[in-house]
């Protein structure tokens, strides 16, 4: 069995070292240390910062790949226009148990991050930042790096700067996520969409990208366009940071500058000559098959042309002698533990695609291949963040790679390998508890409520997903897309008040007495299924 990875594995760099420079002298570089290894680092105008990352071709690092420039020039216009300061947030929560190279940064190089954060603060006019973590470790390293640098969140403070800690939960590293726990609420995506650069913490515009992305902006800006371009391909210059683990001599985190072969990486963590397959991109990447590894390279758009994805640049290759859908339903059941339980598709629907798959390594037949495939199809795009969809990616993209193996489960008495959990996931398959912040709050938690949907009397008014977005969301009917869900503690009011709203009275509150135990009921009213409509009635 693979155990959790540490937050800091080996590091090693294919070529020279750029953002792990000074790596090899001491394990953390403080303030003096930083300065020494890569000097000292001018401010730039926020439009010569913008086409400065525009060059470079920089895209965020956290797995969406948003021009970093289109971004900077979003918050900058949208801040003129209202006349307001805005905020600049970096992302350094990694809670995928695949992921480590922010961590590692955030660890080892603190202030390359706070380069690259504090460069666009000053051009931006912003007043606000914060360092969004989840670790212990990457929150002490952080916190150490703004003292070394003066910085606090102190009123009187020129730059008001803090480290915001969250649990250590899949759905924590949404944007949105983040933007709510630094306005104090829990750190779960909220139920609409919004753009972060228009809208972001407080309302002000917000700047926000992953750790890697400021690190790299703050390289760029030392060595000039030029420079930069020379390590790496022509379109996509520089190095990129990859967490290498799976079925692996030496798991690590790598410096490797765009073009390697990727099967060269591979070869350096000590993977099997001929793996099975390659995760690409984390637990909301891809697949990969042995002879598409021999034709890769460590690029975003070479990868996604043979069907992979850089995402958040963790690659995991698995071995032969494993069942690849055995390894893969691991991975379906922690993507499914990981709903934040609000969004019907995402807590409903990610647990039915972690069943379909293990009825198919049951025996389920053609009949539960079809299913899972209609089961992947409907949760995407209807959440409120991109946790439902990078995972119906995944196992849409296990059905897609392993087609013998498949055929085998389906068709026959399976493959006859047995299950090694090679893939990393947090100890018992769940993030870790006992921390400050790690484990479920008491607001974040699911409540003993249920509401329900009555069919019988629902219109389609559509006013439930309005008052409780968290739980409802319309389908293209109009109609409600779950008959039941269960509540999140911090949305019990809103609950009750799409209760008492509904106009055509569909709507009602029981409670769930197998939920946690038999813990004491909270105080959000009960109600039984005929007394209720006519107490809602009066």
């Amino acid at each position: 069995m693979n155990e959790a990875l540490p937050d800091v594995p080996e590091v090693r760099v294919v070529g020279l070292p750029q953002l792990t420079s000074g790596f090899d002298l001491v394990d953390r570089l403080d303030l003096p240390m930083h300065l020494k290894v890569h000097g000292p680092l001018e401010p730039m105008g926020g439009e010569q910062l913008a086409q400065l990352a525009e060059r470079i071709n920089l895209k965020g690092r956290g797995g969406a790949g948003f021009p970093f420039h289109k971004k900077l020039r979003s918050v900058a216009e949208a801040a003129i226009k209202r006349g307001v300061r805005p905020v600049v947030v970096v992302n350094g929560s990694e809670d995928e148990p695949a992921c480590r190279k922010d961590t590692v940064l955030i660890n080892r190089a603190p202030h390359l991050i706070l380069d690259g954060a504090l460069l666009c603060a000053e051009a931006l006019g912003a007043r606000t930042l914060v360092v969004g973590v989840t670790r212990e470790s990457t929150q002490r390293s952080m916190e150490a790096a703004l003292a070394e640098r003066g910085l606090s969140n102190g009123r009187r403070s020129a730059l008001r700067a803090r480290v915001q800690r969250n649990p250590v939960r899949m759905v924590t590293g949404a944007a949105a996520s983040l933007i709510r726990s630094i306005d104090g609420g829990p750190a779960v995506p909220p139920g609409r969409k919004v753009s972060a650069s228009q809208n972001g913490v407080g309302g002000a515009p917000t700047l926000l990208s992953n750790a890697e992305t400021f690190a790299q902006l703050a390289i760029a800006a030392r060595i000039g366009p030029e420079r930069y371009g020379n390590t790496g391909l022509y379109d996509e210059p520089g190095t990129v940071m990859l967490t290498v683990s799976g079925a692996v001599a030496r798991p690590m985190v790598i410096e490797v500058p765009t073009g390697v072969p990727l099967r060269y990486v591979l070869q350096l963590a000590g993977a099997p000559p001929v793996p099975q397959g390659v995760l690409t991109g984390g637990y909301h990447g891809k697949w990969i098959d042995a002879a598409t590894v021999n034709e890769a390279i460590v690029s975003r758009n070479s990868l996604d042309a043979v069907g992979g994805a850089l995402g958040a640049g963790a690659i995991l290759p698995i071995t032969q002698e494993t069942c690849p859908l055995g390894e893969s339903l691991r991975v379906a059941q922690w993507l499914a533990e990981e709903s934040a339980g609000q969004c019907g598709p995402c807590y409903l629907g990610l647990p039915a695609a972690a069943r379909g798959l293990e009825d198919i390594l049951n025996g389920g037949g053609p009949a539960a291949l079809e299913a899972l495939k209609q089961v992947a199809k409907n949760v995407k795009r209807r959440g409120a963040c991109s946790h439902p969809d990078g995972s119906a990616m995944f196992i849409e993209s296990t059905i897609k790679a392993f087609t013998d193996d498949l055929a085998a489960h389906v068709l026959g008495n399976g493959c006859g390998r047995p299950v090694e959990g090679v893939l990393p996931l947090f100890e018992g398959g769940r993030a870790p508890t006992g921390i400050p912040g790690g484990g479920e709050s008491e607001e974040n938690g699911p409540s003993r409520q249920k509401i329900y949907v009555d069919w019988t009397l629902c219109r389609g008014h559509g006013l439930c997903a309005d008052i409780l977005p968290e739980v409802f969301q319309l389908g293209a009917d109009g109609f409600p897309t779950v008959a039941q869900a269960q509540v999140p503690r911090y949305a019990e009011a809103k609950a009750l008040r799409a209760v008492r709203r509904c106009p055509a009275l569909a709507l009602r509150i029981e409670e769930d007495t197998r939920a946690q135990g038999g813990a004491p009921s909270r105080n959000l009213p009960v109600l039984s299924q005929g007394r209720g409509r006519r107490a809602l009635g009066r």
